[in-house]
């Protein structure tokens, strides 16, 4: 199974920039966020993403998690990894958006 992921990072712009477009297999996610200078990574909200978030916030990342309904609306397309993705990354860099509030393991 893999995840395509859309990762953006905070600049000293208005909006975030997606700026790394990656196809990764879950195994190798811990491996590709060690090395990545610290970035706000946001997932839609799933019992599997609370885990994800603790482990890439152990790394000195900002982790987000986004509520499936909030992310539905940014989607442009068919539905897809990297469409859902890109609707994440949307979704993420609106100001008034709700985030889900990280379950501890």
């Amino acid at each position: 199974m893999t995840v395509d992921m859309l990762i953006f990072f905070r600049c000293m712009q208005i909006r975030p920039q997606a700026v790394i477009r990656k196809t990764l297999r879950w195994e190798e996610v811990s491996r590709f966020f060690v090395n990545m200078p610290p970035c706000l990574i946001a997932m839609e909200a799933c019992s599997g993403t609370h885990y994800w978030a603790r482990e890439l916030m152990d790394l000195g990342h900002e982790a987000r998690l986004i509520n499936s309904q909030f992310v539905k609306p940014y989607v442009k397309t068919n539905k897809s990894d990297l469409n859902d993705a890109e609707a994440i990354c949307e979704a993420a860099s609106r100001p008034s958006m709700r985030f889900v509030a990280i379950k501890s393991g």
